[in-house]
């Protein structure tokens, strides 16, 4: 697990707060707009979700999630975490909205 040293994100900045790389890899971090995000390793797809910013409380909710993305991760070593953060790094700026339903 890598722990980031705390410090000021900045508009243009992605940081992974915190990683566990491996089969079962996952994590978390914030991009420079407020928004953050998780991710996780499910059967050989990286899976993402970024949540809308200022969150409320501590953990997020179905309803907070604003993007996902999902990408194959046969070409990525998610046991080297330069390799994993790449692949985080690319699935984040690519995520798409999430469809919102009327309540």
């Amino acid at each position: 697990m890598t722990l980031a040293a705390d410090r000021d994100v900045t508009r243009d900045d992605f940081t992974i707060e915190d990683m566990s790389t491996g089969m079962h890899a996952s994590g978390f971090g914030a991009v420079g707009d407020g928004r953050t995000f998780s991710f996780v390793v499910e059967r050989q797809t990286l899976v993402v979700e970024v949540y809308r910013p200022r969150l409320t409380g501590p953990v997020p909710q179905a309803e907070d999630v604003m993007a996902r993305s999902s990408r194959s991760l046969a070409h990525v070593d998610v046991t080297d975490e330069r390799s994993l953060r790449a692949a985080v790094r690319d699935a984040v700026a690519d995520a798409q909205p999430v469809p919102r339903t009327a309540r």
